[in-house]
């Protein structure tokens, strides 16, 4: 009898460590996979001759969006071309869910817009999720996979197009030269908001942002693709800000929610807070 379990619980052994090699092997191919993506991201984004911030350069732009640029001080300073960033967030898929901790790094080019976003997600203990946003020349990806392993979610078409363009658009108070690029455009509504369109790739999508008096970014509104069991709808998207600190010498917000605002009510389903930022420093973590 003792040999059996003696055994049982050597096949029992065996079978935990080829699973936990198993899962190993497959988080080790998801991060090479996703630091291949950001090499091209950077590969592949131009650079302008044109690389320091004048104040002439601020003034075609409508007025609360030149006070927030002079308040985040980008004038006379580099154009930022590209961008890494580390996060820590929460986040939830239902509101009836239990929060999960998200840990996540983001790259972003600016001169030809894109960003690749990789987090590792905590389900439960020992249990984990990893994610990887995409936005790069002009299209979306998402891709899910529980353990590294099993994919939940590959999703592409023009809705993700979309939704990932507004979030590169949202985004861009993280790294607000962009907010000079050609492909984006300015309409000042009054002393305190800005819509901003932003075309490319053959997608064209537009949001508001909101400032307050010192010129900090506070909000930013559109309507933007949701998908929910398989469908898409149109939905009111909103990301507040706040916390501004200042990295290599440029002030951006630092913490905020994302919330759907639905038919049900306000559904807020990320809370994040950006720990780290490097500018023009186009290499993987």
């Amino acid at each position: 009898m003792g040999k059996v379990v003696l055994v049982i619980l050597s096949i029992l052994a065996t079978i935990i460590l080829l699973i936990i090699t198993v899962i190993f092997i497959a988080n080790l191919l998801f991060n090479q996979k996703v630091a291949r993506e950001v090499k091209e991201l950077f590969a592949d984004n131009s650079e302008d001759s044109d690389g320091i911030i004048q104040k002439s350069d601020l003034e075609k732009l409508p007025i609360p969006v030149q006070k927030w640029l002079k308040y985040s001080q980008v004038v006379e300073k580099e154009k930022i071309r590209a961008v890494r960033l580390k996060q820590k967030a929460i986040m939830r898929l239902k509101e009836e869910q239990s929060w999960m901790p998200v840990e996540a790094e983001q790259y972003f080019t600016i001169d030809e817009p894109g960003f690749i976003w990789k987090a590792r997600i905590k389900a439960a203990p020992l249990f984990y999720i990893v994610g990887r946003d995409k936005y790069y020349k002009g299209k979306g990806n998402m891709l899910i996979k529980v353990l590294s392993l099993i994919p939940v979610a590959d999703s592409k078409g023009k809705e993700m197009d979309q939704g990932t363009l507004l979030r590169y658009l949202a985004e861009m108070v993280w790294f607000p030269t962009a907010a000079l690029s050609s492909y984006i455009t300015w309409e000042e509504i009054d002393t305190n908001s800005a819509k901003t369109t932003m075309s490319y790739g053959g997608i064209t999508a537009s949001g508001v942002f909101t400032f307050n008096d010192k010129g900090e970014v506070i909000n930013f509104v559109a309507e933007r693709y949701r998908e929910h069991d398989g469908q898409y709808s149109l939905e009111t998207w909103s990301v507040t800000m706040g916390n501004y600190e200042e990295f290599d010498g440029i002030k951006i917000p630092t913490t905020g929610e994302v919330t759907w605002k639905l038919e049900t009510g306000d559904f807020t389903w990320f809370k994040f807070e950006v720990t780290e930022v490097e500018n023009n420093q186009p290499v993987v973590y």
